[in-house]
């Protein structure tokens, strides 16, 4: 597999045509079908208008409670449970949220990193239908099928550090189900799932620091299964969740 970055984008701003940008570098660049584009959502967001004003949000009596008891702008906060289904935990000044989405993370995925000064940027509202956006005009571009993963930043429950993670698929199957083949010794496996776009994005943090410039990162030589894919898929089920409460 190799993996490496699109050359960088200029700063997108609300309606620019973030998609054609990203075909006219896969097809001068060396993009390839069956590639995977794995693009940050920061730019998905700037494109699709997902960049909020602080000043601008009008806070609520819960927002300016949670407010008081972290010490967060009120406004932020007001953000904050408008993004959320609920909060999962909460320590001081950090807040785990469980977005409408179903992803668990900091702030309910809001970050004010890349963004003018007062403002803040969303998550997109459908990753996945950014990504088959994404999908059909790369593809289009490239004459062929591609996979698309848009990535997020996340930290991990009893890990240290930050990762990216797969928010938004397109194009290709994003879990593997392993179960009922067999390892090397002919055990056969009973609880093996792969999330392949997961570990694509991961790699792909390789590529994209705050400062790099470079929010998309090319996967070439990686085996994926055709399929419309959904980051959604990558979503634990409540049932089958041990630490939920």
């Amino acid at each position: 597999m190799r993996l490496w970055p699109l050359s960088a984008l200029p700063e997108i701003a609300p309606g620019d045509d973030l998609a054609g940008m990203l075909a006219e570098r896969g097809r001068s660049e060396g993009m390839a079908p069956g590639d995977v584009l794995i693009v940050a959502h920061k730019v998905v967001s700037k494109a699709e208008g997902r960049v909020v004003t602080l000043e601008q949000v009008d806070a609520g009596p819960a927002a300016r409670e949670l407010a008081e008891q972290t010490g967060k702008d009120p406004a932020l906060c007001e953000l904050i449970l408008s993004e959320s289904r609920r909060i999962v935990r909460r320590r001081n000044g950090t807040v785990i949220c469980e977005t409408h989405h179903g992803f668990v993370c900091a702030n309910a995925g809001i970050d004010s990193s890349n963004a003018l000064p007062g403002t803040v940027i969303l998550l997109p509202v459908d990753p996945d239908a950014s990504a088959r956006r994404l999908q059909a005009s790369v593809g289009a571009a490239l004459g062929g099928r591609i996979g698309v993963v848009i990535t997020d930043t996340h930290g991990r429950a009893f890990r240290r550090g930050l990762v990216n993670i797969a928010i938004g698929v397109a194009g290709f199957v994003p879990v593997i189900d392993h179960r009922g083949g067999k390892d090397r010794h002919g055990r056969v496996l009973i609880g093996t799932d792969q999330a392949i776009a997961d570990e694509l994005a991961a790699a792909s943090g390789l590529y994209m620091g705050k400062d790099s410039g470079t929010p998309a990162v090319v996967a070439s030589g990686v085996t994926t299964i055709p399929a419309p894919g959904a980051a959604s898929e990558l979503v634990r089920d409540p049932a089958h969740d041990l630490f939920r409460t």
